[in-house]
């Protein structure tokens, strides 16, 4: 079976409430409101059929929850979000074996109220976070208690990139040109939750927490150089602020915490970079994820891509399993 770990949906109530609250919408609302499977259940079951023994942990798409609204309006997003996907995968079992719960972030006593709630009562298997919360960084004091529950709780987290146009890419310019926000931005973002997170020494509290990074790492596969004797410099490029106190505090070199991530493999059909994330995390922390339905397809393109990829690699048998099926079972503690 191919449980495909990371693919986005917007229940009918929720996108109804959704519309209801911000009825604007830009940027990449804009997107997630063009694509039917995002909504319709059936576009979505009938591209699902085009796959053999194919399955769907599904998501929440864009935006984040807590751009909504203040927390009162994010709380009340997120319960309906949530008891909505417990709805869906409680109809459509042998479609979406599990659902990842969203949080209002922006609330950081209800959002630690609603992961429990979502994963207890409602039987989400983790939750989904963004790489930033209305652009403060995740390792803040009032964010850093969910990593703390989630460990608790032994189930994973999940992190999506998030950034808009609205983040400019020179000092000088009011926003970003191109959507550069989008094709390097969110790698870009994607790494820096990472990094934060590592030098946080969340790894060395909570060795075992299990965090879901999306589109294989981010850049970090790619730039293994730089996190890894680069970061062993930590401090020699610093003269405002002593880093070499923070190597010492850490227990094992920076690098060696990048690889205790997990990492999914929705690169939009990208092979030499799959090839080069899997080795970085190896087989044993790679999940097969298509990102569905944001390919130029509306739903087919990514998975079917990401398939072909995943069933060329020279893998074993044992190997394409635990990727494909194996390791989503175990993390997710699916059935």
């Amino acid at each position: 079976m191919k449980i495909d770990i990371f693919n986005h949906i917007i229940p009918q109530k929720y996108f109804e409430k959704m519309v209801n609250v911000s009825p604007k919408g830009k940027d990449i609302q804009k997107r997630v409101r063009a694509i039917p499977s995002m909504v319709d259940l059936d576009v979505r079951f009938r591209i699902m059929d085009l796959f053999e023994e194919y399955v769907q942990v599904i998501c929440l798409a864009n935006p984040p929850i807590e751009i909504l609204g203040l927390p009162p309006v994010a709380g009340e997003m997120a319960k309906l979000a949530n008891d909505s996907m417990a709805e869906l995968i409680r109809k459509y079992p042998d479609r979406f074996p599990g659902f990842i719960a969203s949080l209002p972030m922006n609330d950081p006593e209800g959002l630690l109220a609603e992961a429990e709630r979502a994963i207890k009562d409602l039987g989400a298997v983790g939750v989904q976070v963004y790489s930033n919360v209305l652009g403060r960084p995740l390792d803040k004091p009032e964010t850093m208690p969910l990593f703390d529950l989630m460990a608790q709780l032994d189930r994973p987290v999940w992190i999506h990139p998030a950034r808009g146009a609205d983040f400019p890419d020179y000092k000088s310019e009011p926003k970003s040109h191109y959507e550069i926000w989008f094709i390097f931005g969110w790698p870009y973002e994607t790494s820096v939750a990472m990094s934060h997170l590592v030098f946080s020494g969340l790894f060395d509290r909570h060795p075992n927490i299990k965090i879901i990074t999306h589109h294989l790492g981010g850049m970090i596969p790619y730039f293994e150089g730089r996190v890894g004797p680069g970061w062993d410099q930590l401090g020699t490029r610093t003269s405002d602020e002593d880093y070499t106190l923070l190597l010492q505090k850490l227990k094992k070199r920076p690098l060696e915490y990048f690889r205790m991530f997990y990492a999914d493999t929705a690169l939009f059909g990208a092979r030499e970079a799959t090839i080069c994330g899997l080795k970085f995390f190896g087989v044993e922390r790679t999940l097969f994820a298509s990102d569905s339905p944001f390919d130029p397809e509306k739903g087919p393109g990514y998975i079917r891509s990401t398939v072909e990829i995943i069933d060329s690699l020279d893998l074993t048998i044992e190997q394409r399993q635990a990727i494909y099926e194996g390791n989503a079972r175990r993390l997710l503690q699916l059935k």
